[in-house]
């Protein structure tokens, strides 16, 4: 407890009563929460009714490991995990009181697209199934049903996805899969209309802490009070000024609620800020001081002065990632040792932003990264593989069944497979065993047994080649007569509007197959099996493994590279060395002049301001601003202003410009001269 400041000693100390920790941008929240945890431990509550919650994957396994620095063994007790795993283990445990499966599938984004186009009709594209998508989405995060959704409609388009929805649920349910927003919704209604289960995990839950709580949306809240009852015995961990997801439900109403719904809150306030200089904090301060306040701070900073915030001025963002490029090479010149290049980030406020700077840092010779790409095992034609080979390796697989039988589509409709569902629940068996009950027959229709017996022989003689092939070229082969035989590059161009599209997902999935190929002949060892040797192996060995790597969360490498960012993928890091680039009206703050409400664009402002807020405390020591007075939208060069966020940093003028190129070419002459003075006798 010594390392704690004061405030973060009186929030670690708070455990009787329900307690919001305000903290602000690196003041140190993680390490009051995994203090917290190490403290509840020791006054005697058992880890395992020790939950805390986060928002990624990322985020909880840096604070287990962090939790098990402190509180040794026991820290494997405690639940750490997001809400999404969270609501997976209510699930799990007791879905079945909603008529789920132990095993259902969770279907990602891809899956659902496919589902809604598919119940809105053949005319439907992927587009418009991708905006029915968002909005049953944003339907299911305000906690509403499609029984409720239709109930509250208020004009025709709402009544259609309300209708929309109530078919998509039945697909679910017929499914036996939920999709990533049931995993909140679901465990909800679960506690909601279940006393039993409900009180269960009431009693099981001893303390809550919540982290990021700034970032919950109303489903989350209200699992939240169910899951902590009248003893509110939790911990919520946020920061108002860095509530940047109201895009996706996020609302800071929670942070407004808590004082209302608990009376006995008590709250701490976090502002001494341990990441970046006063320099940085102070444009950080003023940016954000026009928002109102739900529970005003400052942050401050006990690391001196440090370097002025530099604002930059560029013609276009060609001749901005040049500067941008400048910037980096000067800094890593002008010190001994020079800093990493993983010490440098370059943020943006949408994905787009980074071509011209990878083109610069390429033609630099700088090593990079695009944070926040997508994993090769998360595209859709990859995952679709994947089920294929899962179940081949495990055929009561339910998941990876309901993946490889609609992916392509073979004749089945969900009807046949609702209840197979039913029929497989009811024996206690798997869908794929089901396939080869002789009751079936009183279940379904001859034409549907025949199709699904037609679909078992050939998974089960797949699975027997895949077992005998052995080394590259045998796999090779087999990959590309099982890929013809099932259909898919037909099905990725009948899946897709474009078929340049359809033609990049076919690429991925020959590169992956071929990959696969390599790994069979030895050339590539198992990354999976510890000090595993490079040799020739069986294709369902291969795919063994991949199903292993598939579902395994593979942690970032730490790998010396500049990052490229979003503001929002951001969000939780920081760098010694931040720019900020395209910081200009209609990128940052984003197309206000769009129009709305009035009060929306109040909210959207506010939202932006926040985002401005996050992208200036990433930065630890320099930070610059950059804008330009052109930028390409379409074809056309159109002229730009910088952004009303770079007037609300009131900045010294006489300190804050620079030209990076210009200094770098003062450094690369001082190195020369002493150079020349090094070579005389």
């Amino acid at each position: 407890m010594s390392a704690l400041n004061l405030a973060q000693l009186q929030a670690v100390h708070v455990t009787d009563h329900p307690c919001l920790v305000l903290a602000g941008a690196g003041s140190g929240k993680t390490r009051v929460i995994t203090h917290k945890i190490a403290h509840l431990i020791d006054s005697g509550l058992a880890p395992q009714r020790i939950a805390a919650i986060t928002f990624t994957n990322k985020a909880a396994a840096e604070m287990r490991e962090r939790t098990a620095g402190l509180a040794g063994r026991h820290a494997r007790q405690v639940l750490i995990c997001t809400f999404h795993a969270l609501g997976v283990r209510l699930l799990r445990e007791d879905g079945q009181a909603l008529g789920l499966k132990p095993n259902f599938s969770i279907l990602d984004t891809g899956d659902v697209a496919s589902i809604l186009k598919d119940c809105a009709g053949a005319a439907t594209d992927l587009a418009t199934a991708r905006q029915w998508q968002w909005a049953i989405s944003a339907l299911k995060n305000a906690g509403l049903d499609a029984r409720q959704a239709l109930a509250q409609a208020q004009d025709e388009q709402a009544r259609q996805t309300a209708v929309l929805m109530q078919r998509y649920e039945e697909r679910l349910a017929a499914y036996q899969s939920v999709d990533f927003d049931d995993l909140i919704g679901l465990p909800l209604r679960l506690l909601r209309e279940h006393a039993g289960v409900r009180e269960k995990w009431q009693r099981q839950l001893g303390h809550v802490l919540v982290d990021e709580y700034q970032d919950t949306n109303a489903t989350q809240y209200e699992l939240l009070k169910l899951l902590v009852g009248e003893q509110a015995r939790f911990t919520a961990v946020g920061d108002d000024d860095q509530s940047i997801y109201g895009w996706r439900g996020a609302t800071l109403e929670n942070l407004k609620r808590l004082p209302r719904d608990f009376p006995a809150l008590k709250v701490v306030k976090l502002e001494q800020n341990y990441r970046s200089t006063s320099a940085i904090l102070r444009a950080a301060n003023h940016v954000i001081a026009p928002n109102p306040k739900l529970f005003p701070k400052t942050l401050f900073s006990e690391l001196g002065e440090g370097e002025p915030v530099r604002v930059q001025e560029c013609d276009h963002e060609e001749h901005e990632a040049e500067r941008v490029v400048a910037r980096i090479q000067t800094l890593h010149a002008a010190s001994n040792p020079p800093p990493a290049w993983k010490d440098f980030a370059v943020l943006y406020r949408a994905n787009h932003q980074a071509k011209p700077l990878e083109k610069a840092l390429r033609r630099a010779g700088i090593p990079y990264k695009v944070s926040g790409g997508t994993s090769f095992f998360d595209r859709a034609e990859i995952r679709d593989l994947c089920a294929w080979f899962r179940l081949w390796s495990n055929n009561d697989d339910d998941p990876a069944f309901v993946r490889a039988i609609t992916t392509p589509r073979r004749g089945l409709g969900h009807t046949t497979l609702a209840r197979l569902g039913e029929f497989a629940s009811q024996r206690k068996v798997s869908l794929f065993e089901s396939l080869f009950s002789p009751a079936l027959a009183a279940a379904l229709p001859q034409k549907a047994r025949d199709g699904l017996a037609e679909f078992g022989r050939a998974v089960n003689e797949q699975e027997y080649r895949a077992r005998h092939t052995l080394g590259a070229e045998a796999a090779r082969g087999f990959l590309a007569e099982w890929l013809s035989e099932i259909g898919y590059e037909r099905y990725l161009h009948d899946a897709e509007d474009s078929d340049k599209v359809a033609a990049a997902r076919w690429s991925n999935v020959l590169e992956f197959c071929d990959w696969m190929a390599q790994r069979a002949g030895g050339q590539i060892a198992d990354a999976v099996a510890a000090g595993a040797t490079a040799q020739e192996r069986s294709l369902l060995d291969v795919a063994r493994n991949i199903a292993l790597l598939s579902t395994i969360s593979e942690r970032e490498q730490e790998q010396d590279m500049v990052t490229l960012s979003t503001l929002h993928a951001a969000k939780g890091l920081e760098w010694p060395h931040v720019v900020l680039v395209g910081v200009t009206e209609g990128m940052l703050p984003f197309r206000l002049e769009d129009g709305g409400a009035p009060e929306t664009l109040h909210t959207r402002l506010e939202e932006e301001r926040r985002l401005m807020y996050v992208g200036i405390t990433r930065a630890r020591r320099t930070l610059v601003v950059s804008w330009t007075r052109r930028r390409k939208k379409g074809r056309e060069m159109v002229a730009c202003q910088p952004s009303r966020f770079i007037a609300e940093m009131q900045l010294d003028s006489a300190t804050q410009r620079e030209d990076p190129r210009e200094k770098l070419r003062q450094l690369r002459a001082e190195f020369a001269r002493k150079a020349a003075g090094a070579a005389l006798p």
